[in-house]
């Protein structure tokens, strides 16, 4: 939101409709820093106003979602262990500790691309952490389709109804602190994981 103006993003939605809701969850999720979220948000306040309709905004976000997480896949399976041990090498994070990291990603490939799509941050990261864990790509796509799915559901459903008595700015509002919550929430879930794994196994 810091990037792209409220008044934007509902300009674009209003002059390319779907098309906006299409690209710019697409390129969200494909890692350009656009609020995609918002944008479909956005899109499904439209159509609680009859400016849109609710199954193309719906059709729309699905579809951009599975694209962008699928062209995130593809980049984490062709270069992403790559660019990883680079980055690690520069934090001084060993190569032992992001194998690591990739190993506990792959025993819970399948919950963290679904669930991801509703956290935010991990949105973007799902798809090529996916790529660079060989996930099978047709359980990625499964798994990538019915989060999308369900994910779009409830963004578009909740403005499409929720809007039509609370303003946008508040109902945006109240979900970027959701999110901020949910994306806290599973930091510390994973940092705590990471000190019991360690003091069940300290290093020798």
């Amino acid at each position: 939101m810091e990037f792209v103006s409220l008044e934007t993003i509902q300009h674009l939605a209003q002059e390319y409709g779907y098309g906006a809701v299409f690209l710019g969850i697409m390129l969200e999720n494909a890692g350009v820093p656009l609020p995609g979220e918002t944008i479909t948000i956005v899109g499904g306040f439209l159509a609680g106003s009859g400016e849109l309709n609710y199954w193309g905004v719906w059709v729309s976000a699905i579809a951009g979602a599975v694209l962008g997480d699928s062209f995130g896949y593809w980049l984490g399976t062709i270069g992403g262990w790559t660019l990883l041990t680079r980055l690690g090498s520069f934090f001084r994070i060993s190569e032992t500790q992001l194998e690591e990291v990739r190993d506990q990603f792959s025993q819970n490939a399948a919950k963290a691309v679904f669930l991801g799509r509703f956290i935010a941050l991990l949105r973007i990261f799902a798809g090529p952490l996916a790529g660079i864990a060989r996930m099978p790509y047709y359980k990625f796509f499964l798994c990538n389709l019915a989060g999308a799915a369900t994910w779009a559901s409830a963004m578009v459903s909740l403005a499409y109804f929720a809007g039509r008595i609370i303003p946008l700015e508040d109902l945006l509002a109240w979900m970027s602190q959701f999110a901020i919550a949910t994306l806290l929430i599973v930091v510390a879930w994973i940092g705590f994981s990471f000190w019991l794994e360690r003091r069940a196994h300290p290093a020798k």
